[in-house]
């Protein structure tokens, strides 16, 4: 069951006495329990019937305890265990889950990792009630998501919009959100964000992004290239290794995919390479005239290479600024 399901249940009244919500990405946890918090009781109810208790704070005894309580003038009572992850004998409510009180409706909120599907307590819930592991998710989902996000809040942006915030961002989706929020404020429904309105509000430079870098490459523009290193290297913050290099490996295993399609018009080659607009194949068609077949796949493996220097293989001293400055140098030569 994914959070949207969740969520809808909760909105629509369908209640399990158990959730369990863990997993790496906290945003879809931290989701469901504020809909939870507003939707289950009312104001009223919440008064006699709503418990919040951090993990640091929990024994098993006394959350036992609580969670057998009955509801006071209403159907249910709430009880949300959050930074389960916190609660040293979170294994121990065990034997609750085996037998949950059919009025409590009980969340445990456990961030930042996954329990042990094998464990006794996880196999309870799952009997009795529901569990959701919250996934983070990898650098090539961001601009889908973030394309849906803006949507779903009744904006617009292009695919290089929303690869730009994503590779300005990272994969927090907490942080995406909380910047998105922002940038919303300011906006009225049903505008399409621009560029500038994100190098405004998100503060992404016009001139020294990645996609910028990956432009000047495929144009073998080797004077713009070297500035967008030296502002990177200058701004290693803003402008990680890991995610330089996975945007690269991302753009040009892109341009490996444009020779395969030798001869097929720029919408055939622009769904194939997932582009919103055809008019963007005409870089990936002069990356081809400037880097063959087999410079492109020495290219991608090159980028691995450095990928893995990055790590400290075969590595010990050279700063991952200059090796990204080094890596730039050998595609364009």
């Amino acid at each position: 069951m994914d959070h949207l399901k969740i969520i809808k249940d909760i909105r629509n009244g369908k209640y399990a006495p158990l959730y369990l919500l863990h997993g790496t990405e906290s945003f879809y946890i931290d989701e469901i329990v504020k809909v939870a918090e507003e939707e289950i009781l009312d104001e009223a109810q919440k008064a006699f019937n709503f418990t919040m208790v951090y993990g640091k704070d929990a024994d098993s005894e006394s959350l036992g305890n609580a969670l057998r309580r009955y509801p006071m003038m209403a159907p249910y009572q709430l009880i949300i265990l959050k930074e389960a992850q916190d609660m040293r004998t979170l294994k121990d409510l065990e034997p609750y889950a085996a037998n949950p009180n059919p009025t409590t409706i009980f969340f445990i909120a456990h961030k930042y990792k996954k329990l042990d599907g094998r464990s006794a307590l996880i196999k309870q819930i799952k009997k009795h009630g529901i569990v959701y592991e919250s996934k983070a998710l990898r650098d090539y989902q961001m601009s889908q998501w973030i394309s849906e996000y803006i949507q779903s809040h009744g904006y617009k942006a292009t695919h290089q919009i929303t690869a730009l915030i994503a590779e300005s961002l990272g994969t927090d989706l907490s942080k995406v959100s909380n910047e998105l929020e922002k940038l919303f404020i300011n906006l009225p429904s049903g505008t399409t964000i621009t560029k500038e309105i994100v190098q405004a509000q998100i503060g992404i430079s016009k001139d020294y992004n990645v996609f910028e870098l990956n432009k000047a490459l495929a144009y073998m523009d080797v004077v713009k290239a070297n500035r967008i290193i030296n502002y990177f290297i200058a701004n290693p913050k803003s402008n990680p290794f890991i995610l330089v290099n996975g945007m690269l490996f991302k753009f040009f295993s892109e341009v490996y995919m444009t020779h395969y399609a030798k001869g097929q018009g720029d919408q055939a080659v622009a769904k194939i390479l997932g582009l919103p607009y055809h008019g963007f194949v005409k870089d990936y068609r002069e990356a081809c005239r400037n880097y063959s077949l087999s410079k492109t796949q020495n290219i991608l493996s090159m980028i691995a290479t450095y990928d893995l220097k990055s790590k400290g293989y075969q590595n010990v001293s050279t700063e991952n600024g200059e090796l990204l400055r080094e890596m730039v140098f050998k595609i364009l030569h």
